[in-house]
């Protein structure tokens, strides 16, 4: 299954994370909360809320266009960089308030409830926490795509709902093309 990477989506994502965290936080942190919302608006909706690619790397999952965005920057405006500064001494933040008019409601409660669970905790502790998430794989010094469908079984969805989430995914993936060529 192949999601449609919404940048804004996860630039407000993240800028709203950070909000509730006084406006900085470890980037790690970061990237594991947001990991964290997908997974969670996936299991419950069969769509995440970025679209972003999960990925398994050495300290756990991660979303793989929010970890470039974060590590790697824009250097021309964007709506990651309008929203979030780049990294210094591993933190990043808020440049401004995000507009919550790009999420959902529904978004914005699983953002909430994530951050209800997991805001506390520190980076390692979360870091940690993913390794015993069933989809992570240690890569080693690499990293390895993490296949949705695994998530969805290990949560003891049926062969033929998983099916039915993959022919949604690729239903919103090809509307969502034919969207950008008009």
């Amino acid at each position: 299954m192949r999601f449609v990477f919404d940048e804004r989506k996860a630039a407000h994502a993240a800028a709203y994370l950070l909000s509730l965290h006084d406006g900085r936080m470890s980037y790690i942190k970061l990237i594991k909360l947001m990991y964290l919302a997908d997974r969670r608006a996936f299991l419950e909706t069969g769509y995440p809320i970025t679209g972003a690619a999960m990925v398994s790397m050495p300290k756990g999952p991660v979303l793989s266009e929010v970890y470039d965005l974060i590590t790697w920057g824009e250097e021309a405006e964007s709506p990651w960089s309008e929203l979030i500064s780049a990294p210094s001494n591993w933190e990043v933040g808020l440049k401004r308030k995000p507009d919550l008019k790009q999420l959902s409601e529904y978004e914005v409660e699983v953002l909430d409830a994530v951050f209800a669970e997991f805001g506390r905790w520190d980076r390692w502790a979360l870091v940690r926490y993913t390794h015993d998430l069933p989809e992570w794989r240690d890569p080693g010094e690499s990293s390895f795509p993490i296949d949705a469908r695994v998530i969805l079984r290990e949560a003891g969805r049926s062969d033929e709902d998983i099916e039915d989430v993959a022919a949604q995914v690729e239903s919103i993936r090809s509307f969502r093309k034919l969207a950008a060529l008009v």
